[in-house]
């Protein structure tokens, strides 16, 4: 079982609570991003602690092979670790974005587009943006369309200000979760705290950033043509993803052909059996602190930390209070 040191990306948008949730002692601010584990290229991940600290994740992924992540995800991804985990704190709103398929991906040079999802962890309520000190606004995002547009609508409301009226928006409660596949017109909100797995792509094309400014005072890059080819205009009447909530069993939250996502919430142990299952295993710690032992090893499961668990692993024992996140390929 391997934990890594978190790369800590600041943002525009970015807050405070990742590095009080994580307990980090750092002096940066404006910290939007905690890469868990992460294989993108110039920001991969480093082993924290134990007999392979200072060992990046390319180098477990060249000598280990299939037994770190499993056979059959290494014939279908090589060298590549195929999960890139992550936590989010936005203290402003996030650009309105969308990420394109492997298909259209590749057709602009990259290797694979992006499909990814949220577990939301509650946030906190912010400022109303025009000022107004009297009242507050509980944490929103956007996740699909709420109408149908047709492409042309969508340039016109970009240039016009108002695509925002096009998306459908939601209060955020802890325990949320969105499934967002390539396609699908998304933003985190001022005051959301999220976990995230995706696809390892950094591909995101930016649809609209409220007029917003760098740290240079230039208008951030959109990137409008791309965006077009990429969006997927089906309107659905719900973009939550639903699922059953409960004590002391998985939850899953979300399967499909990049991950499978499921969330436990225990109080008691719980065996996690894997001897069926063919991948690495990421366990991302919510709230409370566990212990694992796999028989051979064991190690914390806290809030903030986050476990890669090899494919060798065979079956997990958890012992303690947690709730925590499981995601395989």
């Amino acid at each position: 079982m391997i934990k890594f040191e978190p790369l800590l990306k600041q943002t525009l948008w970015g807050g405070s609570k990742i590095a009080a949730f994580k307990h980090l002692d750092t002096n940066l601010e404006n910290i939007g991003e905690s890469w868990e584990i992460s294989g993108v290229d110039g920001s991969v991940s480093v082993v924290a602690e134990g007999p392979l600290k200072g060992r990046s994740l390319s180098e477990l992924m060249m000598q280990q092979k299939g037994l770190l992540v499993g056979q059959s995800n290494y014939e279908r991804f090589g060298n590549e670790f195929p999960l890139l985990v992550k936590f989010i704190d936005a203290t402003h709103d996030l650009s309105i974005q969308v990420h394109p398929d492997d298909e259209v991906a590749r057709r602009h040079g990259y290797h694979h587009g992006k499909t990814e999802m949220w577990y939301c962890l509650g946030g906190s309520a912010t400022t109303p943006p025009d000022g107004d000190m009297t009242g507050t606004v509980p944490p929103m995002l956007y996740c699909g369309l709420k109408k149908a547009i047709t492409p042309q609508q969508y340039e016109q409301m970009v240039a016009n200000h108002t695509i925002t009226g096009a998306l459908a928006r939601y209060e955020v409660h802890d325990g949320d979760a969105f499934f967002i596949p390539a396609g699908r017109v998304h933003s985190i909100g001022a005051g959301c705290f999220v976990a995230e797995i995706q696809q390892t792509s950094d591909v995101t094309y930016r649809i609209y950033d409220f007029n917003r400014r760098d740290k240079d005072g230039n208008l951030r890059q959109l990137h409008t043509k791309e965006a077009s080819e990429s969006i997927d205009y089906t309107v659905l009447d719900d973009y939550r993803t639903n699922y059953g909530r409960g004590k002391n069993e998985r939850r899953q939250i979300v399967a499909c052909q990049q991950f499978t996502v499921a969330v436990y919430d225990l109080d008691r142990p719980m065996l996690l059996d894997y001897s069926e299952l063919d991948s690495f295993v990421i366990l991302m710690g919510l709230e409370g602190s566990a212990t694992l032992d796999t028989g051979d090893e064991q190690t914390s499961l806290n809030a903030g930390e986050t476990v890669l668990v090899a494919a060798t692993a065979r079956e997990i024992t958890v012992r303690g209070q947690a709730r925590f996140i499981e995601a395989y390929v």
